[in-house]
């Protein structure tokens, strides 16, 4: 087995060196009023490319995982057949030190991954940071920090390059268990897109340059939890949610330009939700959850076209569309599910026939759920209790089934009728797809995972605290 392992990082240079350590956190379970609202809220065994990554010009595959809920936006990896087991000795192709800390999940596009990174320099400078505003925050930090983005080879875990993309004392300390990124980056096969909220908009080339970039404000975010919705890109747009404590917006950008289209005011406190696309009778529209209502917009004008109210106080759970349904999902303090069939939408749809079902028990808080065939997937607050209800009526299939882990931030993913569900303290349970429940395989690794599972051909990414883990199938094993 051969481990290429990125043992620290220069925060002076941007270079690799021996010697560093990544920094690593674990949630209180116990307190459920100040959980950290982590968006997060985190892959076929490789080949050469047929091309220089910089040159490519299509667009993702299946086969990709192109942004924070993969190729179909379900959580769902179609044309994948990852392993079921695996621990430190048995399926990891290799695992390397990832510099900083960071919950931001993997991409990954053809032969390389794409991570973003927060880097504390420990050089102190003028705090320009907000007062505290509430006690259960971390402190505010004082050191210049350094954001970045970093591509890796697959066959490996090297460092293809890295890009520094802003170096700046952040304005707000995040929740002691947040990170200070936890947005995930996302590709069309052509640029990288990475949304570092109050530090910028960034698109960079596939070989790390960085071609435009936005100043989106600097955002205030509830009790200062932290940023974490994640961008969206479709056709020639890029959507950004930024939900705040202030003056919260939806903007779409002209993705080759950096150009902004147009800004829609939003009466919304702070959420953490990714913006979905959905193209409904021939017209895309902008799917987002929010506390005061989850609403739709026109992308092309940024018309706003329905709006329903009814989801709780913290948003996180991205929304799935299929087959023109689009499911709507937060759990904390209350549970709602909410299921809305787009077409014919249009104005406030409460009490409207499109709301075709809802459910208001064990609802995720911080993962996004998994939408396979007709199963619908999720987890109870952000404990390792699972539920599964039929996609079409809302009829539960179970729920309540305890899966023997005890915090789980990471989203869940699926492949190859599988359910991946990863806890924080880096155990991966195994579940058969179905109607009835049924636990394949039990897996652990010795790290902290707040980060989503990527899956891209026949391999898992799993980004931990200290490490990145490739875990594919290993015929020597």
């Amino acid at each position: 087995m051969r481990f290429a392992v990125v043992e620290g990082f220069d925060t002076g240079t941007g270079s690799m060196q021996l010697g560093g350590t990544a920094g690593s956190h674990r949630y209180d379970p116990g307190d459920m009023n100040h959980l950290l609202l982590c968006s997060t809220l985190l892959l076929s065994s490789v080949c050469a490319p047929s091309q220089d990554p910089g040159t490519r010009a299509s667009a993702p595959t299946s086969r990709d995982w192109s942004n924070f809920r993969g190729p179909e936006g379900t959580g769902v990896a179609p044309d994948s057949n990852p392993p079921t087991q695996w621990s430190e000795e048995k399926n990891i192709r290799w695992k390397v030190q990832v510099p900083g800390f960071s919950h931001a999940s993997p991409i990954v596009l053809d032969d390389r991954i794409y991570l973003m990174t927060a880097i504390d320099t420990g050089k102190e400078a003028e705090s320009t940071a907000l007062e505290a505003y509430n006690a259960k925050s971390k402190p505010l930090p004082t050191s210049i920090h350094q954001y970045r983005i970093l591509a890796l080879e697959r066959r490996n875990g090297d460092v293809a390059w890295d890009t520094l993309v802003k170096e700046v004392v952040p304005h707000e300390g995040g929740h002691r268990s947040n990170s200070l990124i936890s947005s995930s980056p996302v590709t069309d096969g052509e640029h990288i897109y990475a949304n570092f909220g109050s530090h910028g908009l960034y698109c960079l080339s596939l070989d790390g340059e960085i071609e435009w970039s936005v100043d989106l404000g600097k955002m205030r975010t509830r009790y200062q939890y932290g940023e974490g919705s994640s961008p969206t890109v479709h056709g020639d747009r890029l959507i950004v949610n930024c939900d705040q404590e202030g003056d919260s917006f939806i903007a779409t950008f002209n993705k080759h330009t950096g150009e902004e289209l147009w800004r829609r005011s939003r009466d919304e406190a702070t959420t953490w939700g990714t913006p979905i696309v959905a193209t409904v009778e021939g017209r895309p529209q902008i799917v987002i959850n929010g506390f005061r209502a989850s609403r739709g917009y026109d992308l092309q004008e940024g018309e706003l076209l329905w709006t329903l109210p009814g989801l709780t106080e913290l948003c996180i759970p991205t929304p799935i569309h299929a087959g023109g349904v689009v499911y709507l999902m937060t759990g904390y303090p209350e549970s709602a599910l909410q299921v809305v069939r787009l077409a014919g939408s249009k104005g406030d749809l409460t009490d409207s026939e499109n709301v075709l079902w809802s459910h208001s028990r064990n609802a995720s808080y911080v993962s996004s759920p998994v939408l396979y065939g007709n199963h619908l997937y999720f987890i109870r607050l952000v404990n390792g209790v699972l539920s599964c209800l039929d996609a079409r009526t809302g009829e539960v299939q179970y729920e309540g089934q305890r899966l023997g882990v005890r915090t789980v931030i990471s989203s869940l993913v699926a492949a190859s009728d599988r359910l991946y569900v990863t806890s924080q303290a880096g155990v991966t349970k195994v579940i058969k797809v179905g109607p009835s429940f049924e636990e394949l395989a039990s897996n652990e690794l010795e790290d902290t995972f707040n980060s989503s599972p990527a899956i891209a051909g026949d391999e898992i990414y799993l980004r931990g605290g200290e490490f990145l883990y490739c875990i594919a199938e290993l015929s020597n094993q």
